[in-house]
């Protein structure tokens, strides 16, 4: 199982951390990966000025936009993923 970790404090919040959340849930659907990755809402990453903070598994911390989850979606998380 892939963790994907979104930060939802008040600074990724405001840059659109539910955004994120929600084209990842659109992205897992359509990829059939429900029962391969997890998405979960968390506080702080620890990386306020860089939002919106997101976490793979144990990995480096990310950033991410609205903007760039798809992408990001691709190239970070699909690879990890156990097909």
């Amino acid at each position: 199982m892939t963790n994907i970790s979104v930060c939802v404090g008040s600074a990724c919040h405001i840059k659109g951390s539910y955004n994120v959340i929600n084209t990842f849930q659109q992205l897992i659907e359509e990829n059939n990966l429900s029962d391969k990755v997890e998405l979960k809402a968390i506080f702080c990453l620890g990386h306020c000025t860089e939002g919106v903070s997101v976490k793979i598994d144990e990995s480096q911390v990310h950033s991410v936009s609205s903007s760039t989850a798809r992408k990001f979606f691709q190239t970070e998380v699909l690879p990890k993923v156990d097909l």
